[in-house]
């Protein structure tokens, strides 16, 4: 008789056959996607050629190995948590001119433009043509303190 793990080397050249292909097509293919389905393939025709026996348990080994790959594909593509193109990715620390101000609320100039301003709590309203940082943006307003010094 052909011992067990000789007779599933057919299925698991066919998984493995078929993981190549999609890895094959990923090169052909933009994005990156059939290379995670792949890996799984792949992993599902070596888990056939160590004895995973059953087609059921070939289909169930290839999702479990096909979400998990697709879920660690997705982590690494996760862009980092730095905020492109947001207002405060270039406003934060840039010093400001106050215009006039009543209370918390104010106006300040930036550049050559004005912006609607608010002071941190416990600030004291500045004077005209004060110096201040901007150390928040929440919306369109800038959350200002006086400068140190």
């Amino acid at each position: 008789m052909i011992p067990d793990i000789l007779a599933q080397t057919p299925t698991s050249l066919t998984w493995i056959a078929a993981g190549l292909a999609l890895l094959l097509a990923e090169l052909v293919v933009p994005g990156v996607f059939l290379m995670w389905i792949g890996l799984a393939a792949i992993g599902t025709g070596a888990a056939v050629a160590l004895g995973l026996g059953s087609f059921g348990l070939q289909v169930t080994c290839f999702a479990m190995l096909s979400a998990g790959s697709i879920a660690i594909g997705l982590r690494l593509r996760r862009p980092p948590e730095r905020r492109i193109n947001m207002p405060e990715s270039g406003l934060v620390g840039r010093t400001v001119h106050a215009l006039a101000f009543d209370g918390r609320e104010g106006r300040v100039r930036l550049g050559d433009s004005d912006w609607p301003a608010r002071l941190v709590h416990g600030a004291d309203p500045p004077q005209p043509d004060a110096r201040l940082r901007v150390v928040a943006v929440n919306g369109v307003v800038l959350v200002v303190q006086p400068m140190d010094g």
